[in-house]
């Protein structure tokens, strides 16, 4: 394959809350692709056929012009994927992640990494990954969902009590980078976790907390990356840990057990195939005390930023991210 006759579009922005996150994941495959000697060209969706001029206007924190929806459809219904090869998607979150951007891609013809449509779709909806991990025998803490049917703070508490007790988690059934999270100690702090999650979902996952150590295992193709552990400042992998210099340490491979570290990436690859997800991801698990592992999500389009755990995992094997993202482009391809 000669890479100056691949054509390959960076499709990052979005119009999610993780808009800013993908743009800095897209610049940082985008200056890889270059460096690798590809012919690449970034497309923003959200943009729609109004896209930036300057390369630097795709990542600059003010937008070029107005962002929506209906933009991303004419983005991708116009001529800018004409004589594409592959797009490298760095959409991180809602439509982006859900499969949204992947079925219209599909309509379009042109291949793309990542998970196809039903993949993303179920990796994005927390509560219905969830069943299928029970399905499969990965397992996950405990849950229930809440909708506007059984929304009151009242009932939720009971439910709560009910099933698993405080502390407990509460987060949009939608949505990634800890958007809308909250951590619950007492049934006071319900009403204010709800009308959070609620501003970002129309479901919310109500969830049992595992008190324990934070772990990630990435996957490329059939490949199993080594175990990472995460050490954030705060109690849980929030937003501000995960993107913020210093608020987190990273320690690949985890220091654990080796039967455990097999454990963890046994039962990552289960996750990731119960979902039917292909090219590459990322499964994030809570280990508790006794190493007993639970299962919270499958990335099917993790970041790609200096703070990312994929390349972090990928350096462990001694990849460089130039190395990471040609890996990505020649399974996809």
């Amino acid at each position: 394959m000669v890479k100056q006759q691949k054509k390959i579009a960076v499709m990052l922005g979005g119009t999610s809350p993780e808009r800013e996150v993908s743009k800095q994941s897209g610049k940082a495959i985008y200056n890889a692709l270059l460096s690798l000697g590809y012919d690449v060209k970034l497309i923003d969706p959200a943009y729609g056929k109004n896209q930036p001029v300057n390369i630097e206007d795709y990542f600059a924190e003010k937008d070029y012009t107005g962002i929506s929806n209906q933009n991303v459809i004419e983005a991708v219904n116009s001529g800018l994927l004409d004589n594409i090869d592959l797009v490298v998607i760095a959409l991180h979150g809602k439509y982006g992640e859900d499969g949204t951007v992947q079925s219209l891609l599909d309509l379009k013809g042109v291949k793309y990494t990542g998970s196809g449509v039903l993949p993303s779709a179920l990796s994005m909806n927390k509560a219905t990954s969830k069943i299928l991990f029970q399905h499969f025998d990965v397992k996950t803490p405990q849950w229930f969902v809440v909708n506007d049917k059984n929304k009151d703070a009242s009932s939720v508490v009971k439910r709560i009590e009910e099933y698993f007790g405080f502390p407990c988690i509460l987060k949009p059934n939608d949505q990634g980078s800890t958007i809308g999270l909250s951590i619950c100690r007492t049934r006071d702090e319900i009403q204010g976790a709800l009308s959070l999650a609620f501003k970002f979902s129309d479901t919310v996952l109500v969830e049992e907390f595992i008190p324990g150590r934070e772990l990630a295992v990435g996957i490329i193709g059939s490949h199993v990356l080594p175990v990472l552990e995460i050490i954030p400042k705060h109690e849980l992998y929030d937003y501000e840990c995960k993107y913020t210099d210093g608020m987190s340490e990273y320690v690949v491979p985890a220091k654990l057990p080796a039967d455990v570290t097999g454990q963890l990436q046994q039962q990552a690859m289960l996750a990731f195939n119960a979902l039917g997800c292909t090219n590459y991801g990322r499964v994030d698990f809570r280990l508790d005390e006794n190493y007993y592992s639970y299962c919270l999500e499958v990335n099917t389009l993790p970041g790609m930023t200096s703070h990312s755990l994929v390349p972090k995992m990928a350096e462990a094997e001694g990849k460089s991210f130039e190395e990471l993202v040609e890996q990505l482009i020649l399974t996809a391809l």
